[in-house]
């Protein structure tokens, strides 16, 4: 059944997947927050497609997704075709950057993995890579600032979600020895964590 998903002026219609990752408040705090990017954008872990569906709707004309879940990325390509942007997303099967070939992007966004993740809550279905982020919630956050920048234009932007239930000190220390400075531009609260988005510069 297609639900429809209001993002501010804009409806967003998504059929749901049980593989697949549906938007929650990780997502919408993002959504809120992209309302003037504009350039080319690359979005790591698309899941269901709404953020880039949604800055297809709003004109945006080169826009890349992908994610390593083969259900969201088809998931994610009909979402596209029911809010007829499909022309507007280029759609791929990637681990992180791995098929991104010989491209830049003025925006990199990515709602990662974030949570610490025990072997005992690892689950065996396509869903474990929506949420597990490893040990400390960093695994894959670590791996994608690594390779980001060879994926950034010169004053190309990255927007991370974290988690404070990750270890964010030491986030912090990765981003500034990796070549990044970043600032905090929203968070939400809740009784058992807060989500945070980073903006992400590269300094050299």
């Amino acid at each position: 059944m297609i639900q429809k998903i209001f993002v501010g002026d804009r409806i967003i219609l998504l059929k749901p997947h049980k593989k697949v990752y549906f938007p929650a408040e990780d997502s919408f705090l993002l959504l809120k927050n992209l309302k003037n990017i504009k350039g080319k954008i690359l979005e790591i872990g698309t899941g269901s497609g709404i953020i880039s569906i949604y800055l297809a709707k709003k004109g945006i004309e080169k826009i890349y997704a992908t994610d390593i879940n083969k259900k969201a990325i088809e998931n994610a390509q009909k979402n596209a075709r029911i809010n007829k942007v499909e022309n507007k997303i280029k759609f791929i099967y990637s681990d992180l950057f791995e098929n991104i070939k010989n491209q830049k992007f003025d925006y990199i966004i990515f709602n990662p993995p974030y949570l610490p993740t025990t072997k005992e809550e690892k689950i065996k279905d396509e869903l474990n890579s929506s949420f597990d982020g490893g040990k400390n919630g960093l695994k894959i956050i670590r791996r994608f600032l690594i390779q980001a920048k060879n994926f950034l234009k010169k004053q190309g932007v990255i927007y991370l979600i974290v988690s404070d239930l990750a270890d964010l000190e030491k986030l912090k220390t990765f981003i500034y020895k990796n070549g990044y400075s970043y600032k905090e531009i929203d968070r939400q609260s809740f009784f058992f964590e807060r989500i945070i988005l980073y903006k992400i510069y590269t300094t050299k």
